[in-house]
């Protein structure tokens, strides 16, 4: 199964505490890069959110953003330092005996001072929080996952139909190769008779030289490896498979590449040549498109 590395997913659960909302981007990456953004009190639980997450992906880079809400109003609690409150207030009662100052001393006064109040989360409950949270996640990442499954079947397509035209510039190169040999033998036949004359042509000499252009412009290697590579390809793209393959193929198509660049260093006829570079051109596209499989 072909799966693009670009995908996006979102789901939103609540109930009578809290709501969480998920949503999930990526984009194409050489390893799997999760990047999660949720509220810092949720951060306990980011070891057990990418463990959700990599069982529905294996490369890509992913953003994650995570909404969450609480209900219950007890996220933060006021808490009261008395035994502080005594200190200030002993403190500001010696320097009004000292300096004979005028005792103004009022609650709202005192309260204001550093740390007599203080707000203070409260320590969530992580089993409560996670049993809502793992559905969300799950449903979110099932979603992106679909959404890859979707736009990988789209990328297979058009890869096979790519692939198979090049399979048809492949049969053209093969057939026009004995051709141009004997373009080139014919050539040399009339040139040789042109420059003798009525002198007979040594034809051993004219077989050799043509045994010696036709090694130099020989793609026979070429091609049935480039043959290969293209069919190996397409196999790997109709074979149903849970492993990741965008690695592979990208190593197929540079060994295409390598291939192509040889057959268009061998030739010297312009057909073969112009055929040779909307190869390249294709295998270029094909390599552009395998970096988003994952």
């Amino acid at each position: 199964m072909i799966k693009s590395m670009t995908g996006f997913g979102r789901a939103e659960e609540s109930n009578e505490n809290c709501r969480f909302t998920v949503e999930l981007k990526s984009v194409n990456h050489r390893y799997l890069d999760i990047n999660i953004k949720m509220p810092k009190k949720l951060n306990f639980l980011e070891n057990k959110i990418r463990s959700v997450l990599k069982k529905y992906m294996q490369r890509g880079k992913v953003d994650v953003f995570i909404g969450y809400e609480d209900f219950t109003g007890n996220g933060e609690t006021l808490h009261y330092n008395e035994a502080l409150a005594k200190q200030y207030l002993t403190f500001l009662r010696q320097m009004q005996e000292t300096f004979d100052l005028e005792d103004d001393i009022r609650v709202s006064t005192l309260s204001r001072y550093p740390d007599v109040f203080t707000m203070e989360e409260e320590t969530p409950d992580e089993d409560a929080l996670w049993s809502v949270l793992e559905k969300v996640l799950d449903n979110a990442a099932k979603q992106f996952a679909d959404s890859r499954v979707v736009e990988g079947e789209n990328l297979r397509k058009d890869l096979c139909e790519k692939l198979e035209k090049m399979l048809t510039y492949v049969e053209f190169i093969e057939e026009k190769s004995p051709e141009i040999v004997k373009t080139y033998k014919k050539n040399l036949e009339e040139k040789v008779e042109e420059l003798l004359g009525n002198h007979s042509i040594d034809e051993g000499r004219i077989a050799t030289e043509v045994t010696i252009y036709a090694d130099k412009i020989c793609v026979d290697e070429e091609t049935v490896r480039l043959r290969s590579h293209i069919k190996t390809a397409i196999d790997v793209l109709s074979t149903d498979s849970k492993e990741s393959v965008g690695r592979k193929l990208d190593f197929i198509a540079q060994e295409m590449n390598r291939e192509a660049n040889t057959i268009l260093s061998k030739t010297n006829d312009i057909e073969v040549s112009d055929v040779g570079i909307n190869l390249k051109t294709d295998i270029e596209k094909v390599r552009e498109q395998i970096q988003n499989i994952e």
